[in-house]
């Protein structure tokens, strides 16, 4: 009897132990958003499908509560739809381009300009891509986008997808088209020929992402690369 009284004080000093540490990590002053990031370390932490679907429903049920309509702007899930949309988009954006020689004069110039044999310009023009990429999803504000299961733990799945298909895009239209070997350029031009249209393709995939909201379907979470995970 002593014993069973003994674990049972154990029992609830472990418990205390852990609502004391649950409490230490919650937010100083919580809100709907962090009810609602609870909410998604929950769904991806359960492991049957109908439990997951109970704590989708209880996320819906949050967003749609009175005074929370500023959350219908909130994108959590990366989708194949999402991918499609993103190659609308670059589409849309590209196709004025692949009649535009303006696009040859860029190239040509871009591989011209270097400094000790590299191309410089050009370089600073893929950068330039990559932070107007990560500008426009994550600090225009078009949308709340919340970065889950990042890739290796680090690139987030819809930044990178949005510049793959993308760059695909470009440079497949560009070849299709024949318009990358047109005027038989060099090796540097005909990357830079890519990169021109990239550019304007990859702000149509973004775009062609994000603006249409959160989209249905399964989250492509169960494809991470994270190399951290079992």
């Amino acid at each position: 009897m002593v014993d069973s009284d003994e674990r049972d004080a154990d029992a609830g000093r472990a418990g205390d132990s852990e609502e004391r540490a649950a409490a230490a990590n919650a937010p100083g002053d919580p809100d709907i958003e962090d009810l609602l990031a609870k909410l998604d370390a929950l769904r991806d932490a359960v492991d049957e499908e109908h439990e997951r679907e109970k704590v989708r429903q209880t996320i819906s049920l949050v967003e749609r509560m009175p005074g929370t309509g500023a959350l219908a702007e909130r994108i959590t899930k990366y989708t194949s739809r999402d991918l499609a949309e993103s190659f609308v988009g670059a589409v849309l954006f590209a196709l004025p381009l692949l009649v535009e020689g303006g696009v040859f004069e860029i190239a040509a110039w871009f591989a011209a300009t270097t400094v000790a044999g590299v191309p410089v310009l050009l370089i600073g023009h893929v950068g330039f891509i990559f932070l107007a990429t990560a500008g426009l999803l994550y600090f225009a504000d078009f949308r709340q986008i919340a970065i889950r299961h990042p890739i290796f733990g680090l690139i987030p799945r819809r930044y990178a997808g949005v510049l793959l298909v993308s760059l695909t895009t470009s440079a497949t239209m560009l070849l299709f088209w024949g318009r990358l070997h047109e005027g038989d350029p060099t090796a540097v031009e005909r990357v830079g020929r890519i990169a021109v249209v990239w550019a304007a393709a990859a702000f149509g995939a973004g775009l062609g992402d994000i603006l249409p909201g959160e989209s249905q379907g399964e989250d492509l979470g169960k494809f991470d690369l994270d190399i951290g995970d079992d």
